[in-house]
């Protein structure tokens, strides 16, 4: 209904004459917000404001002139003029009975906005080394990022996802000596145990399955057979790597979270896309030599300093890759790019960015976008839990889901601020009480469907167009508070998409559920008069849909028993 007040004033600027506002003043956008306070209306607008002084009117005598040019509509019950020239506006029944109405009309699709208008983005997140299970880190990553990419496709952005693994340098070299030191009856501490070994039992895992010759295959890979050979260091690899790419691959199957493409960082290499790179920095002339390394000037481009491209001993350094990688993203048409990454990545920034200028390609300066998160704390029983049987060294996403399910990992890891410290407490996530916000919002939709099923026990039916025409019922204060909440919900998923900010959905649903339980504790829904019964039905219904889109965004279910 924002749009709708908008396109209203934004009509009536469009009529005043020349003498009170200039044509070329009038601009492209109004905004109108909602009010905090429903007491001063639904909406205001502080275009008067904005406008006084190129149309050298006092702002009152312009909001005025707004309100006297304004067409009229069944959507506004009242207009009025407050403070220094903020214009209210109350809308009308009717507004309300229509806003249900496409609650009930468009479904799953509500609050959704011009579908296939965005910028083709590409979502890049999770992008663990293949080297260990994913730990409650990549967890957040997986629950922001694909929240995040639903939260963009709710506003007309083509979408895909991208998990980016770095299957190439040292890390890789060492989990294939620790596979082999396993293979070979070594274990950590041992004589022969490589000095930067994984430790974790899954290295024992996939040595044992190595040396039984089994085969495994990731989702987007080919099958990779062992050869069992312990002194086959390159097929340790191989094998290695497409164990854990198919373990993690299945963590996120139960994480609920799907890719649309998986881009292997050894690619880069194999296809010439760094050597090539180096050409085309090399050429910019934004590269020098110095203590027999290649360097590139970041600092022409806001770096702190220098930073090394390829070494002295001729390999290259973290970052080249991630500039080839990044390129691949702009030539394959992303013009949007948002990287999910942990704050400790913050240093990257300013470099992968300065290495994409220096190419002189087209890329803006503010290519790719992040959105950083902080690490998580798990506590259980009241204590930090940091060590995991499997991972050795680290509480793992299997972990979690293991404790407390799916939805409450996937409600928690997005409800708070990507930059924020968050603590996972286990106890809270398994509890059923308000105090658990997963378990009170997905509450709040169990007990609108069983209000359905009573309905049903009692031999009504829900009639919604008897509903619609009696809505002036609805005059209750949670019911007038429960509509104004659900028709916020296409203003919460813009500002969200806006923002770069998910968890604004999940605090949404928190909000919604508890006005629906205070109405439910507040009223009776079927009642004898068939017209206010339906008309809270039809209210009741809308907050079915809007907790059942807002919970399928985040990765959550809606289930109709608890």
């Amino acid at each position: 209904m924002k749009y709708q007040i908008e396109r209203l004033v934004q009509a009536a600027l469009g009529t005043l004459p020349h003498e009170v506002l200039p044509a070329d003043a009038i601009p492209p956008a109004v905004g109108a917000e909602r009010t905090r306070d429903v007491a001063h209306g639904d909406y205001a607008t502080n275009i008067a404001l904005r406008l006084a002084k190129p149309a050298r009117r006092n702002p009152r005598q312009l909001a005025q002139a707004i309100l006297d040019a304004l067409p009229p509509s069944e959507l506004v019950a009242k207009t009025e003029i407050a403070g220094p020239g903020f214009i209210n506006f109350h809308l009308s029944p009717r507004a309300y009975q229509l806003e249900l109405s496409r609650i009930l009309d468009l479904g799953a699709a509500y609050g959704q906005s011009r579908p296939g208008a965005g910028e083709r983005t590409i979502v890049e997140f999770v992008s663990a080394n293949p080297t260990g299970p994913l730990h409650v880190g990549h967890g957040r990553q997986a629950a922001l990022g694909d929240a995040l990419a639903a939260l963009l496709q709710t506003q007309g952005h083509p979408i895909s996802r991208e998990f980016y693994y770095n299957d190439a340098g040292v890390q890789i070299e060492n989990l294939a000596l620790s596979v082999q030191a396993r293979a070979r009856g070594i274990g950590p501490d041992e004589p022969g145990w490589p000095q930067s070994g994984y430790r974790g039992d899954y290295i024992q895992d996939i040595a044992d399955d190595f040396r039984a010759k089994k085969t495994v295959t990731s989702l987007d890979g080919e099958p990779v057979e062992a050869s069992g050979e312990a002194d086959d260091l390159e097929a340790i690899r191989r094998f290695a790597v497409a164990y854990l790419r198919h373990e993690q691959d299945i963590d996120l199957q139960a994480f609920g979270v799907r890719f649309d493409v998986y881009y292997l960082e050894s690619s880069l290499y194999s296809d010439g896309k760094v050597e090539d790179t180096v050409r085309k920095l090399a050429a910019s002339g934004k590269t020098y030599e110095s203590e027999g390394a290649m360097w590139l000037r970041t600092t022409d481009y806001g770096d702190d300093k220098d930073r090394v491209m390829r070494k002295s001993d001729g390999s290259y350094t973290y970052f080249l890759p991630d500039v080839a990688y990044h390129v691949t993203k702009w030539q394959r048409g992303f013009r949007r790019a948002i990287n999910i990454q942990g704050t400790d990545h913050h240093g990257t920034i300013a470099r992968v960015r300065a290495g994409l200028q220096a190419l002189g390609i087209g890329i803006p300066q503010d290519y790719p976008s992040y959105v950083l998160h902080k690490m998580v704390k798990v506590m259980r029983g009241g204590e930090e839990v940091k060590i995991s049987k499997r991972a050795g060294a680290y509480v793992t996403l299997r972990d979690l889901i293991e404790w407390v399910g799916r939805d409450a990992v996937r409600f928690f890891l997005v409800m708070r601020k990507a930059d924020s410290e968050f603590v996972f407490d286990v106890d809270l996530a398994r509890s059923q009480s308000e105090e658990n916000p997963v378990y009170y919002v997905q509450y709040a939709y169990a007990r609108v469907c069983s209000v359905f099923r009573q309905l049903r026990d009692k031999g009504h039916a829900h009639e919604r167009g008897l509903g619609e025409r009696n809505i002036e019922q609805l005059t209750q204060a949670h019911e007038k508070a429960l509509i104004r909440r659900l028709t916020a919900y296409p203003e919460v998923l813009e500002a969200a998409a806006e923002a770069l900010e998910p968890h604004q959905i999940a605090h949404y649903l928190r909000d919604l559920a508890a006005d629906f339980h205070t109405y439910y504790n507040a009223h009776m829904f079927i009642v004898d008069d068939a017209g206010l019964r339906n008309a809270r039905l039809n209210l009741v219904a809308a907050t079915r849909q809007v907790i059942e889109n807002g919970l399928t965004l985040l990765g959550v279910s809606a289930p109709e028993k608890m």
